[in-house]
């Protein structure tokens, strides 16, 4: 605005001005009017002065145009902060020099040694001597350096070093190290990203697939899953007989893997078997030993620990892949305490982890462990006949029991066997002897287990005790005797209850105390027969089922007590058996089954947080719902 006005001013003044200058110039022409010309001309036009004027309006329009245009470009800038008084402090110095004025007055600096003090202590001065030391040490020196007099080289007694805590060390490093790198090559390589692929199925998340496709993996079928206890990402998985023989050497012999699902791109060992694997699991307290019954009677194990140097090592597609043969086996034990017939089922014994207790079930206190370290395997074949075994794991020991032990390196494993039982009379029901199909221990007291018949009953038993009641698990109706009890799970948080999925479809919730079921669904699986069945290990009211037209179902006992709240048929490619994997220690909500299918392939799927995520007072909740159907 202020410019405006003064534009407006600057305009007027120009307007005043033209008119005097021009009535000045007029006086000093001549009079054109005058007597002696007037006789010539009636008037007199000025074009000079018009041309003028005209030439002053232009540069005026022009100076307006000019200035309109100048105020749309023109904008004035607002301050949001300022100060109306910035007044620092002054200090004396400066105060002096305002005081006494800057005319003809100059500032130096020079440099003086006043800075320079000395304080004087009373303390001695502390004598130093440099040493060096070197662990491991080379030879017998393993440090030296000067000394008061002259430098002399301090030898000392070479320390014993802990072998094996070493190699402790560098096994859990190289794990670490192990899957740092598979990250690094899952970015890389998104097939094997475990959180990019899409599912296909609607009750999971995301889901992968262990990479199955290697030339000694192609066309064998996975029979047969299981999980370590303790190491929840290790993984068992036990393959067939490849459909067409190859020109590899491995095309008449059964094979193991194992998996790290952190891993997926390659199993971690690979094991080999001459008889048919039938059943696996790892041992309870590290996942260090692996192992098996066969179909031909025998119980075979595989230390992870041997050196690989020990086992055959060929090269596949530029790849060195180490095959590794039994640790031991039972082939050559002939003895009446040995199977003779298929071993179905092979279990760790592990201590009680759940210090809450007996549930009204008898506890007796027995030497499980023996000296050194030591656990117990039990194997059961179909004619009923269950094998306790003691491993014992010896060091800096050089004696040699029997042979039953195979020594390497640093190690003895010795595999005792500790007892014998008979589960099935041949009186039992009056009937034939019935076939035992698993076997299950309970896990907050590992002196009980049962066992699963092909007559649809469950046996009752105990390691150390002749009679345990009750002595078998009955459905609710008396069913026909053809029922065969496929697969039985314990609740994995302590509490005295198990499940047991039939082939007529029908799955029963039992107690340990109670010889007919709490709950039992009988048309969950319209009829088809159940394959698997396993609890969640995060969720306490959560399991999953199997049937053998590869359909998976999720059960909530909290959500849905009558019927399952998730169903999922997978029609692509028939799935086998399953196994459930989870962290119960995090609260991650981490919770996958694995699926092994008729391809060969293992898929690993992790369910929705709804049925993975622990729900506050679960326990509670679903021991009062049992209460109920009592």
């Amino acid at each position: 605005e202020e410019i405006q006005r003064a534009i407006n001013a600057e305009n007027e003044r120009i307007g005043t001005l033209l008119p005097k200058q021009f009535q000045k110039e007029h006086e000093k022409k001549p009079n054109m009017d005058s007597p002696a010309r007037g006789s010539l001309c009636g008037m007199f036009m000025d074009f000079e002065t018009a041309n003028q004027r005209q030439s002053n309006r232009n540069m005026a329009s022009k100076q307006k145009k000019r200035s309109s245009e100048l105020l749309r470009l023109i904008d004035l800038d607002f301050s949001v902060s300022f100060s109306l008084l910035d007044l620092p402090p002054v200090n004396e110095y400066d105060m002096y020099i305002r005081n006494f004025g800057k005319t003809n007055t100059k500032q130096a600096y020079v440099q003086s040694n006043e800075d320079n003090l000395e304080r004087d202590v009373q303390t001695d001065e502390i004598e130093t001597l440099e040493k060096w030391t070197q662990h491991p040490g080379d030879s017998g020196l393993v440090s030296g350096g000067e000394s008061s007099n002259d430098v002399s080289i301090d030898i000392a007694v070479t320390p014993k070093i802990d072998s094996q805590r070493l190699t402790n060390f560098l096994r859990s490093a190289c794990q670490v190290i192990a899957v740092l790198l598979e990250e690094d090559r899952v970015a890389t390589q998104p097939r094997w990203n475990l959180r990019s692929r899409q599912t296909s199925l609607s009750i999971s998340d995301s889901c992968f697939q262990l990479n199955t496709n290697l030339p000694f993996l192609h066309g064998r079928k996975v029979s047969c899953l299981h999980v370590s206890q303790v190491q929840r990402q290790a993984l068992l998985s036990v393959h067939g007989l490849p459909e067409k023989p190859g020109a590899i050497q491995l095309d008449r012999k059964y094979i193991v893997c194992v998996w790290n699902v952190w891993q997926p791109s390659s199993p971690q060992k690979v094991l080999v078997c001459e008889a048919e694997v039938s059943c696996c699991c790892f041992s309870p307290s590290k996942a260090t030993l692996v192992f098996a019954g066969t179909m031909d009677g025998s119980l075979v194990v595989w230390d992870l620990r041997e050196d690989s140097r020990m086992h055959h090592c060929m090269k596949l597609n530029e790849i060195d892949w180490i095959f590794r043969a039994p640790t031991f086996s039972t082939d050559g034990v002939l003895s009446s305490l040995n199977h003779t017939y298929p071993v179905l089922a092979i279990e760790p014994v592990s201590t009680s982890v759940y210090k809450e207790q007996n549930y009204g079930l008898s506890h007796l206190s027995s030497q499980e462990e023996m000296s050194g370290l030591s656990f117990q395997i039990a194997s059961m074949d179909e004619n009923g006949t269950l094998n306790l075994w003691v491993i014992v794991v010896v060091t800096g020991c050089s004696i040699y029991l029997h042979c039953f032990g195979r020594t390497i390196p640093g190690y003895l494993y010795y595999l005792f066997h500790l007892h014998f039982l008979s589960l099935f009379p041949k009186d039992i029901l009056c009937l034939r002897t019935p076939q035992t199909l698993n076997i299950k221990f309970l896990p907050s007291n590992p002196n009980h287990f049962i066992v699963g018949t092909d007559i649809g009953v469950v046996s009752h038993g105990a390691r150390h005790d002749l009679r345990v009641p009750p002595k078998l698990f009955k459905p609710q109706q008396g069913g026909p005797r053809s029922i065969r009890a496929n697969a039985v799970d314990f609740s994995p948080f302590g509490k005295p209850i198990f499940l047991v999925g039939c082939s007529d479809g029908s799955i029963r919730l039992h107690q340990m105390t109670s010889e007919h079921p709490l709950i039992q669904w009988n048309d969950s699986t319209n009829g088809q027969p159940v394959i698997a069945l396993q609890w969640a290990l995060t969720r306490p009211a959560v399991f999953f089922v199997l049937d053998a037209s590869s359909t998976v179902y999720i059960w909530d006992l909290l959500e849905n007590d009558l019927c399952p709240v998730a169903k999922q048929i997978i029609q692509s490619d028939k799935v086998m058996t399953m196994v459930v994997l989870g962290e119960p220690e995090k609260t991650n909500g981490l919770l996958g089954i694995a699926l092994a299918k008729q391809s060969g392939i293992i898929d690993i799927q992790y369910v929705k947080k709804r049925w993975a995520l622990p729900q506050p007072e679960e326990s509670e909740k679903l021991q009062l719902l049992l209460q109920q159907s009592l």
